[in-house]
C-alpha cells in the first residue's frame, strides 16, 4: 500500500471514530436526561412540594392582614347582611363598627390560618404512589385538589370555632354581630314566608353566619395554596430543592 492510501485509510478511520465519538455523547446525554423518575422520587418530590406550599400559605396568611389586606380573599359578610349594614352605617361611629366586625372577622381567620400547616402536613404524609403520580400528570391545581379533599373538614373544624368567637363578641350596645345577623334574618324570613311574600317571589335566608364565613376563610386558604402549587409548577427559581428541580423539570418538556 502506498504512503497516500495510508494516509486516505487513516484519514477514514478518524472520521469514522470522531463520528461514532459524537454519536455515543449524544446518546449518552440522552440516557442521562431522559433517565425515568422512581416512584420514590416522585413520590417525594410531590410530598416536598405540597408541605412547602402549604406552609407558605399558611406563613403568609398568618401573618397580620394576611388576609385583610389581601382584597383577593378579604373576608366580607354575606350580601344578606346589606341592610345591616346599611342602616348602622347612618349611625354616627356606624362606619367604624361595621369596619370592625370584618376586621375582627378577618383577624380571627389569620389566627386560624397558623394552625393550618400541621393538618396538611399529616395528610401530606398519607399520601400513596398512586397520588403522587395523579398530582405530577395532573391539572396545575391536582395538589391543591388533594389538599381541599383530604383536609377541608379538619380545617372547618380549626376555623370555625375561632370565626364564631369573633362574632360573638358585643359590639354596639351589647349586640354582637351574630345577634344582628340573626334578628334580621329572623324578621325577613317572617315577611319571607307569608302569602304576600311568596307572591312576591321572596326568598328566605337560610344562611348560617358562623358557617359562611368560615368557608369563606378556607376558601381563600387553597386559592393562596394553588398560587404556590402554580408557582413551583412554572417557575424553576421556586424549586428550592434538587429533588423538586428534577420532578418538576420533567413536566418542563
Amino acid at each position: 500500500m502506498t504512503m497516500k492510501k495510508k494516509l486516505l485509510a487513516l484519514l477514514i478511520v478518524v472520521t469514522i471514530a470522531f463520528a461514532s465519538c459524537a454519536e455515543l455523547m449524544k446518546t449518552l446525554e440522552s440516557v442521562t436526561t431522559e433517565i425515568p423518575l422512581t416512584e420514590a422520587e416522585v413520590a417525594e418530590g410531590l410530598k416536598e412540594a405540597l408541605i412547602t406550599g402549604a406552609r407558605n400559605s399558611a406563613s403568609r396568611l398568618g401573618a397580620e392582614n394576611g388576609y385583610f389586606g389581601d382584597e383577593v380573599i378579604k373576608i366580607f359578610l354575606p350580601e344578606e347582611a346589606h341592610v345591616i349594614v346599611e342602616n348602622i352605617s347612618r349611625l354616627p361611629g356606624g362606619e367604624e363598627l361595621v369596619q370592625d366586625v370584618i376586621l375582627s372577622i378577618n383577624r380571627a381567620a389569620e389566627d386560624a390560618a397558623r394552625d393550618v400547616a400541621p393538618i396538611f402536613v399529616g395528610s401530606v404524609r398519607q399520601m400513596t404512589i398512586g397520588d403522587a403520580f395523579g398530582i405530577l400528570n395532573g391539572e396545575d391545581d391536582a395538589a391543591t385538589q388533594y389538599l381541599h379533599g383530604t383536609t377541608y373538614n379538619e380545617l372547618f373544624n380549626l376555623y370555625s370555632p375561632k370565626i364564631q368567637i369573633s362574632i360573638a363578641k358585643p359590639l354596639i350596645g351589647n349586640i354582637s354581630a351574630q345577634d344582628s345577623w340573626d334578628a334580621l334574618t329572623e324578621k325577613w324570613n317572617k315577611i319571607a314566608n307569608t302569602i304576600a311574600g311568596k307572591i312576591a317571589g321572596l326568598q328566605p335566608v337560610e344562611t348560617d353566619l358562623a358557617d359562611y364565613l368560615t368557608h369563606k376563610a378556607l376558601d381563600g386558604m387553597f386559592i393562596k395554596v394553588a398560587e404556590e402549587e402554580f408557582k413551583i409548577r412554572k417557575e424553576v427559581s421556586a424549586r428550592i430543592s434538587p429533588l423538586l428541580q428534577k420532578v418538576f423539570g420533567s413536566l418542563d418538556n
